[in-house]
């Protein structure tokens, strides 16, 4: 399996650190110690889930190693809706207007990725498609209680698109060498840490701390997993892209696996947590960095403790 192109949108307005140390009555000093975040992105007014993926697929068409008609499968993975019975996926569908293909839309939290796309390796591997589409998309800031001071100024939002074929098309795609995910649900307190529940507390970020150790935990677990399984050592990585989560889990990991700070790969500073498409804009946003050969390590945590890592090769 092949991830033939990457793109994404990032939405313009820009929310600083200063509009939460006057809200929440702190300082950047404290923002900063504890996430790393300068300043996230937050969608406008008439912008939406649905909207910005459309918009991420948009940005991928041009350039497109063969016709995007042949599409025949289309993911869509977000936990921030903006329809749930017009999934995102329905909607890049409407928009594409490519008709009688299989379209879902799934949600394992921040994991959200690395679960897309094992379903298409799946669909790939049973013959049913060849060519699919994973759209990543959160609007954070729509469910997101700005004036809670435990998790309130974490989120950010954004959306990705991946272009997978069965085979390759160009010299210059990435191929997927394995895929590994797996969920903590039992774990700590898994359900009660982080929590969206749009009928009755909504966006809350509970036991921060319960989060902090397991995705650290779980992180450098099954990327050491991953690697040994097909393998490789820590040392082979070339980089490494963890969920943009807090930029201290990020650091934590790293020393973790004995990775150099540059081989870990950040957006986190300046675009806040963008949920499951934070990883995949992360991708997009570093690709002229990468050589032919390169090893990379795609590794999720989220919310539920959903987990798994993405092993790709340039």
């Amino acid at each position: 399996m092949y991830i033939t192109r990457v793109s994404a949108y990032i939405p313009e307005k820009i929310i600083d650190n200063a509009h939460f140390e006057k809200l929440m009555d702190v300082s950047e000093e404290w923002l900063l110690s504890r996430t790393g975040i300068r300043e996230r992105r937050k969608a406008a007014s008439h912008e939406n889930t649905n909207t910005m993926g459309i918009r991420a697929v948009a940005a991928g068409l041009d350039q497109l190693p063969f016709d995007v008609s042949e599409v025949d499968l289309i993911i869509g993975g977000t936990y921030t809706p903006y329809d749930t019975i017009h999934t995102l996926g329905h909607a890049v569908q409407n928009f594409l207007n490519i008709s009688d293909i299989p379209v879902l839309s799934l949600s394992s939290a921040c994991s959200s990725f690395a679960n897309a796309l094992e379903v298409a390796e799946g669909y790939f591997a049973s013959g049913k498609a060849r060519r699919a589409l994973v759209v990543l998309a959160d609007h954070n800031t729509a469910y997101s209680d700005e004036t809670d001071k435990q998790g309130g100024h974490l989120w950010g939002d954004g959306a990705s698109a991946l272009w997978i074929s069965q085979e390759a098309h160009t010299d210059q795609d990435w191929k997927v060498l394995d895929i590994l995910t797996g969920g903590a649900g039992n774990i700590g307190k898994a359900s009660e840490s982080v929590f969206l529940r749009p009928a009755h507390e909504g966006f809350q970020m509970a036991q921060g701390r319960d989060v902090f150790q397991n995705a650290c935990l779980y992180m450098a677990q099954v990327t050491q997993k991953i690697l040994a399984k097909n393998g490789f050592q820590v040392q082979d990585l070339d980089y490494f892209v963890p969920h943009q989560a807090n930029l201290r889990i990020t650091r934590h990991v790293a020393q973790s696996l004995g990775l150099e700070e540059n081989q870990a790969l950040s957006n986190i500073q300046y675009l806040g947590n963008t949920g499951c498409a934070g990883c995949s804009i992360a991708l997009w946003e570093n690709q002229s960095r990468f050589q032919a050969q390169d090893l990379i390590a795609v590794t999720v945590f989220g919310g539920g403790y959903s987990y798994g890592s993405v092993l790709i090769q340039v």
